[in-house]
């Protein structure tokens, strides 16, 4: 699929994944028009449509785009020595903030593709999405000392709870037209996770953290 596409300069590729992402970070899907693509691209429609069967499998091929992009960022040496759920999520919120301020039309286009309901994406959207959840808890996740939780707390609920949150931060900042500041945003997800860890880790291993 899209062997077209990849045969095209870099520079091409990229201008025509920009502009996906732009129109579709605006816009919702029914909303966003391929005209308005492919005059950002710079390309004809039936030239988008060469390298792509349909309006449906460029928007889908935009969302596997930035699964990678994510993934090559934040799986780093680093990430991996991370044992500490906690501070795993820290480092790579800190990515992620770091990507959005480069990045803002590519964290649109997530979260609008996240959140999609009932449009023509959507049964695929959710497909893709469980898929790769289940790809980041067992990828990300899996040099995490567990054992440190309360037996019981969920990690994989914990996880769902402070995505939300952080996403939904964002977007109310990107609402109010604010500016994101990368330390400000650190802060206050370093507080979060601060209560989080007193209410989900044993006792024992709290005292430990606090002593250290």
């Amino acid at each position: 699929m899209n062997e077209k596409f990849y045969e095209l300069p870099a520079a091409k590729q990229q201008r025509i994944i920009n502009a996906g992402l732009e129109v579709f970070g605006a816009h919702d899907y029914p909303h966003a028009s391929t005209d308005d693509i492919t005059a950002k691209a710079g390309i004809s429609k039936g030239l988008l449509f060469y390298y792509f069967k349909n309006k449906k499998e460029f928007y889908l091929f935009l969302f596997d785009y930035c699964c990678e992009f994510f993934h090559l960022r934040v799986v780093t040496d680093d990430f991996i020595q991370i044992t500490d759920f906690f501070e795993l999520m820290e480092y790579a919120a800190r990515v992620k903030y770091s990507i959005i301020l480069q990045y803002p039309y590519l964290m649109n286009f997530v979260m609008k593709a996240y959140y999609s309901r009932r449009e023509e994406v959507s049964e695929a959207m959710k497909d893709r999405i469980t898929a790769t959840l289940a790809e980041v808890y067992s990828v990300y996740f899996k040099n995490i000392h567990f054992s440190r939780f309360k037996d019981d707390v969920d990690p994989r609920q914990l996880l769902q709870m402070l995505t939300w949150m952080a996403e939904g931060y964002i977007q109310d900042k990107l609402r109010q037209s604010e500016t994101l500041e990368i330390d400000e945003l650190m802060q206050d997800f370093h507080d979060w996770q601060t209560m989080f860890r007193k209410i989900a880790y044993k006792e024992e291993i709290n005292e430990n953290h606090s002593q250290s």
